[in-house]
């Protein structure tokens, strides 16, 4: 099996690399052979001396589930067969503070089945209010975006920058771009900007790619499903798995492409997926994005996980237009060069490089990929040797974090999962439908111990989990997890830190750079420890994470010195700020009041 996966990888790469032009027909045709006749690939087994090591001689900050006492009530809608892929594949939740008073609220995205969908029925979303006081009020109706489409999942950024935050949703079918007007309303603005795309469409992340100050948007799409000409359940070899019948796809399936748009500044878009070089030729799998400087070159490049193909990296060329370097750099494949059947995308300087790396949750049986950044654009795959893989491999691993969760100035890592058949419950053995979640500590060594049993019963909890994003949503100075789930209710798991640990919280404000500051690095230097973070739309699993950044200091109480890396190309830098405070941080002028940062009220 691996050798028709290294065949379709080599066929790939060439063509990617000699841009031989294929049509569209010859390359899926080719791949779905390649795949030998199953859903999925089977994968390598794992290197002798794979470590795993549990943690121990440590706190480990406990994650306590308050959903039910946040007043949190949303269900996400759920077929109980999961027939057709696209009752499988949503479930993205949004971070957003939306009315711009420095408590972060919530955005869970819905879907109907497709028996709901054929007879014109809509799943609504639900868009929740942070009352300060660690409950939440259903706002949906007021804000307008109850049922925007067949909803996957979505990003935010401030495409007019007007200071008001905006949210993109991905959907089958054509997406919807939510205009923020200020008082607690949305307008739908999809066809005045031009970015309906109207394919199906999963991940999604803004960026400023040409440092125009205006942010531009990056659009993956996954196979081209359409709700007339539905795929037969169990109909194929590839609608077949650990022999049973299961939904057809990806494989076996057409590609669907990607999409960049340019923002032109006056509130429309221009679609340059082509001339920039991001279209997706070959039509892979497309899930996850996000933007990213990963060439510390103060341009954003964009990274996308790919189903059961290869991921890009697409590097920023400074013109305009962007190079996939994926194979040269190491993030397309893992360490074996087989494809994987990647879901959703974390990023941070993990190891206090000043270099950010990348990790990638994939599918069953394929481990996590934790793809270290060793520079010049050479990565290396070391998920295994970090201890990151082993405990991954039975499950099917979708949202995804770093996130300091013990405040100690290292990254952890947290990820989510759920199989997308329901029928393996029927298997003798194996991996369930309904599966735990994943929590790795940052050993400060470049390796992680596995607290998944250690933090709380929530995260063994069988769930069928989705999208992921973190905030701090209580300001209590411990960053936040909330979940949501395809099949039921969402967890908002409050974290209840690591005791005598310290933090600090930034929000930026772009002046000459977009409103939201999307792609400024930040880099902190206290303790004796530099740390390096960005301003980010996107990642994890078609969710989007605060747009707050937010440092672990451990046992320190003064920050030596912080720089602020803007996309406009300016540097600012600010000493002697205490822990333990969130600061507002408006281009041109360094730390001010959060009243210089929020915008006037319409």
């Amino acid at each position: 099996m691996r050798m028709y996966n290294w065949l379709a990888d080599c066929f790939l790469m060439v063509f990617s690399r000699y841009q031989v032009i294929v049509t569209a027909a010859l390359l899926p045709l080719f791949m779905a052979q390649a795949a030998a006749a199953q859903a999925h690939s089977v994968a390598s087994p794992p290197p002798s001396g794979a470590r795993s090591q549990v943690c121990k001689d440590r706190v480990i900050p406990q994650l306590v589930d308050v959903t039910a006492k946040s007043g949190i009530t949303f269900r996400h809608l759920a077929a109980p067969d999961k027939k057709y892929i696209v009752e499988s594949m949503s479930g993205g939740v949004i971070v957003v503070d939306y009315d711009r008073d420095g408590w972060p609220d919530i955005y869970f995205t819905n879907s109907p089945t497709v028996d709901m969908a054929l007879k014109g029925e809509k799943a609504s979303g639900a868009l929740y209010h942070n009352n300060h006081d660690g409950t939440f009020t259903d706002v949906t109706a007021k804000a307008g975006i109850a049922t925007p489409c067949y909803a996957m999942g979505g990003a935010v950024g401030d495409y007019n920058n007007d200071g008001w935050p905006d949210i993109y949703v991905t959907c089958l079918g054509g997406n919807v771009l939510y205009r923020n007007n200020g008082d607690g309303t949305f307008t739908d603005v999809t066809k005045k900007a031009g970015v309906a795309n109207g394919r199906w469409s999963t991940g999604a992340a803004f960026g400023d790619y040409d440092g125009d100050g205006y942010v531009d948007l990056m659009v993956t799409d996954y196979v081209d499903f359409k709700l007339n000409d539905l795929p037969g359940f169990g109909k194929s070899p590839t609608c077949n798995y650990r022999g049973i019948d299961v939904q057809c796809g990806p494989r076996g399936l057409k590609g669907a492409g990607d999409a960049l748009y340019h923002n032109n500044g006056d509130g429309t878009f221009t679609d340059v997926s082509k001339s920039a070089g991001v279209d997706d030729a070959p039509g892979y799998y497309g899930l996850g994005v996000v933007w990213s400087d990963l060439g510390n070159t103060g341009r954003p490049d964009i990274y996308v996980a790919d189903d059961s193909t290869p991921n890009y990296l697409y590097r920023n060329d400074g013109n305009g237009k962007f190079t996939d370097i994926g194979f040269e750099s190491g993030t397309a494949v893992d360490a074996d060069g087989s494809e994987q059947g990647s879901m959703g995308i974390a990023v941070a300087d993990y190891n206090h490089t000043g270099r950010f790396s990348l990790f990638v949750t994939n599918f069953a049986d394929e481990h996590n990929t934790l793809y270290e950044n060793d520079g010049k654009w050479d990565f290396r795959d070391v998920s295994y040797e970090s201890g990151t893989a082993l405990p991954s491999l039975p499950w099917v691993k979708w949202g995804t974090a770093f996130v300091d969760l013990d405040n100690d100035g290292w990254a952890d890592l947290i990820s989510v999962n759920g199989q997308v058949y329901p029928q393996v419950d029927s298997l003798p053995s194996g991996a369930r439908y309904r599966q735990p979640k994943n929590l790795f500590m940052n050993e400060r060594n470049g390796t992680f111990c596995n607290a998944d049993r250690q933090a709380g019963a929530p995260l063994t909890e069988p769930r069928v989990s989705r999208g992921l994003a973190v905030a701090d949503f209580d300001n209590d100075g411990n960053v936040d997890v909330v979940v949501e789930d395809l099949d039921g209710a969402p967890m908002l798991l409050h974290n209840q830190g690591s005791p005598g640990n310290h933090w600090v919280s930034f929000e930026l404000a772009g002046t000459k750079s977009n409103r939201l500051a999307l792609g400024a690095r930040i880099t902190l230097t206290a303790g004796g420890v530099t740390q390096t973070d960005e301003v980010r739309s996107g990642g994890s699993y078609l969710s989007q994470n605060d747009l707050r950044v937010h440092f672990g200091l451990g046992k320190t109480t003064t920050i030596d010195k912080v720089e602020v890396h803007w996309p406009s190309g300016r540097t600012e830098e600010m000493a002697g700020l205490a822990a333990d405070h969130f600061y507002s941080v408006l281009e041109g002028q360094g730390v001010v009041p959060p009243t210089k940062i929020a915008p006037t009220k319409k």
